[in-house]
């Protein structure tokens, strides 16, 4: 399998170093497009693998092309790809009919991951066209699973919404650990101790919850006990209307790259 990546930014190299790191593709076959010289010279030494600043010759040859650049870059992204070639998107908000259009190309598999693919503890949800074989599809598969986890769907209106759930997700959790943090300082803690205290609780949970049969309001009602402390911390959060807080957060999210997928 040859293979072009086009653009050498963190989700770009995430997904190279994972690949390799797992064995899905080899250095020896990869080109990465990549404009900045300095990120060229940083990412052939690191991985051992070709760099250019021209797109052509690395998407006409290669069997997979990976898009990882921004979306207002895509216009100026030109070459013809192999009849047979896989090309696969993780730019936020640009519909496959936008990338056929473009590339004149029909196996397309459009992909949502998440920053957490930095460190292999991604999300990313997909999707792809009819034209997309089977062994494709495992690659696919592969390639996603060497950054975290991986779930395909067969609605593309439903990357709308992984966007506004896990893609933006971690913008949300950063910003609870910042106010937690924060409250932890306000009863008296240092920023080390609340910091310490809330990253392994945040971990812990997120770990328990994934490993126990049990779903999320059990796990929670099992930590909570009739006039404790969690339930009195937990009255002040109903009162503030978290969960509304919360839905209200994820569907402001989701109709926003709506309107970014129909400006396209």
């Amino acid at each position: 399998m040859t293979v072009a990546i086009v653009g050498g930014g963190v989700m770009g190299e995430a997904i190279l170093a994972g690949a390799i790191d797992q064995g899905v593709f080899s250095a020896a076959d990869v080109t990465v497009v990549e404009l900045i010289a300095e990120r060229r010279e940083e990412l052939a030494e690191r991985y051992g693998v070709t760099t250019t600043a021209e797109a052509g010759p690395a998407l006409v040859n290669a069997s997979l092309v990976l898009l990882a650049i921004k979306p207002q870059e895509l216009p100026t992204l030109s070459g013809r790809l192999a009849d047979g070639a896989l090309l696969l998107s993780i730019m936020a908000g640009v519909r496959i009919a936008t990338l056929a259009e473009q590339f004149g190309h029909d196996r397309i598999a459009r992909v949502m991951p998440n920053t957490p693919a930095a460190i292999n503890a991604g999300m990313s949800v997909w999707t792809a066209t009819e034209s997309v074989d089977e062994a494709q599809r495992e690659t696919v598969r592969e390639l996603l699973g060497a950054i975290g986890r991986e779930l395909a769907v067969d609605d593309e209106g439903k990357l709308d919404m992984a966007t506004a759930l896990s893609g933006s997700g971690p913008a949300y959790v950063f910003l609870f650990i910042e106010a937690l943090v924060d409250a932890g300082v306000a009863i008296g803690l240092t920023v080390d101790e609340a910091e310490a205290m809330t990253l392994q609780t945040l971990a812990g949970s997120a770990a328990y919850a994934q490993v126990s049969d049990f779903p999320p309001a059990v796990l929670r009602e099992q930590v909570t006990s009739r006039g404790g402390t969690t339930a009195a911390g937990l009255q002040e959060l109903e009162r503030g209307e978290f969960r509304a807080l919360i839905e209200a957060c994820v569907q402001a999210a989701c109709e926003r790259s709506r309107e970014l997928g129909a400006a396209q």
